[in-house]
């Protein structure tokens, strides 16, 4: 009888114990992300952010598609990771009329140094703290001296698999303070200690890299609290739904990024705004009212849509309206083309000419929204030779012969 009692017992146990094994191994992740990580920042609206590990035990497959967007792996704490290009070869190094910039790597870290030319002596050494840009066209480089943010002189070029003289650069050693204007389009929130976010000075504990889910969706520590049961006495949930918003609101979330620099602050500093909110009311384009030929392919794809006749004669279209902001789409050429098609049901009918090529009928964009040179995304790729424009596809929709788009209406 007391042999037969044990073995129950121990069964009963087993069974307890295997139960709660089950529990941790099923459950230990979502855990780790019910609570808000301490201390997260706040944003300048006074609500706090909760992190976007937050959003993973309601949101799990829009988390993990989000995550192989160039958007979120627009910035990242520099490491073997995220880091491109090669750092343990002779030919890292970009010539300088002064110096010679070398890149490499040690047991310290990732580093730019600059030696001179004439004597050797090293100018400056810079650890590479923070990483710029997703690669796929290429990525620059930033640096903290103490609170200080700068760019550093060599960026990576993904096209050539070379290390060049950072855009913009003069061809002498150089640093560039990085302020809001600089990084508001490379982070989700970044806190300056310039209230209007003109410094190159930086609370470093404050950077959230990427632009992730609160980007877009604004500060949402009371989201997370309220879904969890604990701000109980919110009527309603605090969180915006975009797809609520008016076409212009929807779309500022976007074009607080896309409508080509922004330095035109009228209210608070780059980071202030949230979605939901008027962008116009925050900030302005300094080259707002440019005619549509003036506005550049790499920033302004924005004014390029709104300039377009499929934009004018839809009251819906908007960016979302073809990229799902979760979703890696890049090269998705049947994707895009499903979007054409929707509006545009018989493109076969569309196209009488006999130069046109058969297969770009399913490829619209390769004609219709063709790429560009880009004249403020140039590079140069050695010391002697003139920039070069990166090709980019333009948001201006329409009929392109030669290039040249064409004053033909096209409706939906």
């Amino acid at each position: 009888m007391f042999s037969k009692l044990r073995k129950k017992d121990f069964i009963l146990f087993l069974a307890v114990v295997l139960t709660i094994i089950f529990i941790i191994l099923v459950f230990q992740d979502k855990e780790e992300y019910q609570t808000v990580p301490e201390p997260m920042p706040v944003h300048y609206n006074g609500e706090q952010f909760a992190g976007s590990a937050s959003c993973i035990p309601c949101h799990q497959d829009i988390y993990q598609n989000h995550l192989k967007t160039a958007h979120f792996n627009t910035s990242a704490i520099a490491d073997g990771e995220t880091l491109h290009g090669h750092f343990n070869q002779s030919s890292n190094k970009v010539e300088l009329l002064d110096g010679t910039v070398h890149t490499y790597f040690d047991e310290n870290g990732y580093f730019q140094a600059i030696k001179s030319k004439t004597n050797g002596e090293v100018l400056d050494v810079s650890r590479i703290d923070m990483v710029i840009g997703s690669g796929v066209k290429g990525q620059s480089h930033l640096n903290f001296s103490g609170d200080s943010l700068f760019q550093l002189q060599a960026s990576y070029f993904t096209l050539s698999d070379s290390w060049i003289n950072s855009p913009g650069f003069p061809n002498h050693k150089y640093k560039r303070p990085v302020n809001d204007n600089c990084i508001k389009c490379h982070t989700t929130f970044a806190q300056n200690k310039d209230r209007k976010g003109n410094s190159n000075l930086y609370e470093r504990e404050s950077f959230m890299y990427g632009i992730d889910c609160e980007r877009c969706h604004g500060p949402l520590k009371k989201h997370v609290a309220y879904r969890n049961g604990i701000l109980g006495e919110l009527k309603s949930d605090v969180v915006i739904k975009i797809d609520t918003l008016s076409r212009q609101l929807k779309m500022d979330v976007c074009v607080q990024c896309h409508s080509g620099l922004r330095a035109i602050q009228i209210k608070d500093n780059p980071f202030s705004f949230v979605v939901g909110e008027q962008l116009d009311t925050y900030t302005r384009n300094y080259r707002f009212g440019r005619p549509e030929s003036k506005l550049d392919v790499h920033g302004n794809q924005y004014g390029l849509l709104k300039s377009s006749q499929c934009f004018k004669n839809s009251e819906a279209m908007s960016c979302t309206t073809c990229h799902d902001p979760h979703k890696n789409q890049r090269g998705k050429t049947e994707h895009f083309n499903s979007k054409c098609i929707e509006c545009h049901a018989s493109p076969k009918n569309l196209h009488n000419t006999e130069n046109l090529i058969s297969q770009n009928l399913d490829n619209c964009i390769s004609c219709h929204m063709p790429l560009f040179p880009s004249q403020t995304m140039k590079v140069k790729l050695d010391a002697d030779s003139a920039e070069t424009s990166i090709k980019i596809r333009t948001h201006l929709i329409g009929v392109y012969v030669d290039g040249i788009l064409q004053n033909t209406k096209t409706s939906p």
